[in-house]
C-alpha cells in the first residue's frame, strides 16, 4: 500500500513538472509573438513615415498645380499657399492618428495573448467597439427622421426653383401680371426664398440630433439673444430697403438727388444704396435713411416716351432800365446755341421775381440726357455771359445800403448847432 501512495505521488510531481515545463515554454512563444509584433509595429510606423514624407514632397514641388485658391463671388477667402499648408497641416495629423490606431491595436493584441491580461485586452478594445455600436444603432435609428429632412429639403429646393423660373420670365417681360412691375420680381423672389428657407427650419428644426437637450436649447436661446439686441438697425435697414423697393422711387443707373447729394444709383441692396457723383466719389446711405429723406430723380423724365423731357433751369438779374423784351430775346438766343439741349418743345422765359431794383429772369430748356446735366448747365450759363456781352449789357446789379447812425452819432448831433 505504501508502495503504491509513493509511486502516485512520484507521478503527480512528474505531471507537475511536465505541467511547469510547458507553461513555461508557453510563455517564451507568447513573449516571441509580442516581440514579433512589435516589430511589425515599428516596421509599420516606419513605411507610414516613409509613405506620407513622399506624399508631403510631392505635394510641395507640384502643390501650385493641385491646388487652387478658394474664391467665394470673386472675392479670394484662402490663398493657394495657405491651402497648401492647410493640407500639410491635414497629413500630418493623419499620420499620427494612423500611429496611434497602430499602437493601441498592438497594446490590444499583446494583453490579450496573456490569460492574465485577457481582461484588459476585452476593455481597451470595448472603447473602440461601444462607441462604434452606439452611434451604429442611433444612426439606423435617426434614418426615418433623416429621409423626412431630405424630402422636405428637396421639396422646398425645388419650389424655390420655380419659383425663380417666374421670376424670370417676368423680369424678362415674357410673363406679365396686372399690377406687377419687372423690377419688383428680384426682391419678392429674395423674400419668399428667405420666408420657405425659414418654415423649412421650423419643420425640420425638431427632427435634428440633439435638438432636445440642453445644451442645444441654451446655444439657440443665446443666438436668437445676440441676434435681437445686434441686429435692430440691420431690420430697419431690411425693412425700409423692401418699402423703397416697392415704392418705385429710383431705378439703377438713375441720376437721383437724396438730401444734399446727386449722383447715379449704382447699387440697391437690401440694407443699403449707393450713388456716384460726377465726381466720382461713392457715397452710401442706410436704407432708413433714405426712406425718410427727400427723393428727387432726374431720370423718369427722360425716359418715359410720353414725357416731354426734364427741365433744366437757371435765373439772371437785370435792372428795370434794361427791356425784359431784349433780356428775354439774348436769353433764348444763349440756349439755342447750347448744345443737347431739345429744339422741340422749345426754351422759354419765366419772370419769376420783381425786387425793388432788378427783375429776376428764369430761362428753361427740355434736355433727354439726363447724365450731361453739369456739362450742360456749364455750356448755358457760358452762352449766357456771351450773348450779353455782345450785346453791350452788364450783368451786374447794383445794390444800395443804407447806414443808420449809432449811439455816438446821435450825441454828436444833439450838441451840434445844426
Amino acid at each position: 500500500m505504501e508502495t503504491l501512495v509513493d509511486d502516485i505521488e512520484q507521478t503527480e510531481a512528474a505531471a507537475g513538472t511536465l505541467v511547469d515545463s510547458w507553461s513555461h515554454e508557453n510563455i517564451f512563444i507568447r513573449l516571441g509573438i509580442c516581440i514579433a509584433i512589435l516589430i511589425v509595429m515599428v516596421l509599420l510606423m516606419r513605411l507610414v513615415t516613409y509613405l506620407f514624407k513622399k506624399l508631403e514632397k510631392k505635394i510641395a514641388l507640384h502643390g501650385g498645380e493641385l491646388f487652387k485658391p478658394v474664391v467665394i463671388k470673386k472675392f479670394q477667402l484662402i490663398g493657394a499657399e495657405q491651402v497648401l499648408k492647410i493640407m500639410l497641416f491635414l497629413l500630418r495629423i493623419i499620420k499620427y492618428a494612423i500611429y496611434i490606431i497602430i499602437g493601441y491595436l498592438t497594446l490590444i493584441t499583446m494583453f490579450a495573448l496573456f490569460e492574465q491580461t485577457k481582461n484588459i485586452a476585452f476593455t481597451l478594445l470595448g472603447y473602440i467597439i461601444r462607441p462604434l455600436r452606439n452611434t451604429g444603432l442611433a444612426v439606423i435609428k435617426y434614418i426615418p427622421n433623416l429621409i423626412t429632412i431630405i424630402v422636405t429639403y428637396l421639396i422646398s429646393h425645388y419650389f424655390i426653383r420655380l419659383i425663380k423660373f417666374f421670376t424670370l420670365q417676368i423680369e424678362k417681360g415674357k410673363l406679365v401680371l396686372p399690377g406687377f412691375y419687372p423690377d419688383w420680381a428680384r426682391p419678392t423672389f429674395n423674400i419668399l426664398r428667405v420666408l420657405i428657407y425659414a418654415f423649412t427650419l421650423i419643420i425640420v428644426y425638431p427632427m435634428l440630433p440633439g435638438s432636445e437637450s440642453d445644451i442645444f436649447k441654451g446655444v439657440s436661446v443665446f443666438i436668437g439673444i445676440l441676434f435681437s439686441l445686434g441686429s435692430s438697425s440691420i431690420i430697419g435697414n431690411l425693412v425700409a430697403g423692401i418699402v423703397v423697393t416697392y415704392m418705385r422711387p429710383f431705378n439703377i443707373g438713375d441720376r437721383i438727388k437724396i438730401g444734399e447729394t446727386v449722383g447715379f444709383v449704382v447699387e440697391k441692396s437690401a440694407t443699403v444704396t449707393r450713388l456716384r457723383t460726377h465726381k466720382n466719389e461713392y457715397v452710401t446711405f442706410p436704407n432708413a435713411t433714405v426712406l425718410t429723406s427727400s427723393i428727387t430723380n432726374y431720370t423718369f423724365a427722360t425716359k418715359n416716351k410720353h414725357d416731354k423731357g426734364l427741365i433744366l433751369y437757371t435765373e439772371v438779374t437785370f435792372g428795370y432800365h434794361t427791356s425784359c423784351d431784349i433780356v428775354e430775346k439774348l436769353l433764348l438766343n444763349a440756349a439755342e446755341r447750347t448744345h443737347r439741349v431739345l429744339k422741340e418743345p422749345k426754351p422759354f422765359v419765366l419772370h419769376t421775381r420783381m425786387d425793388d431794383f432788378y427783375a429776376v429772369y428764369q430761362i428753361n430748356v427740355y434736355i433727354k440726357e439726363f447724365e450731361k446735366i453739369p456739362a450742360i448747365y456749364s455750356e448755358l450759363h457760358r452762352n449766357i455771359q456771351l450773348v450779353f456781352a455782345d450785346a453791350g449789357l452788364d450783368m451786374t446789379v447794383s445794390y444800395y445800403r443804407t447806414i443808420l447812425p449809432t449811439s455816438d452819432d446821435t450825441e454828436i448831433l444833439e450838441n451840434s448847432d445844426v
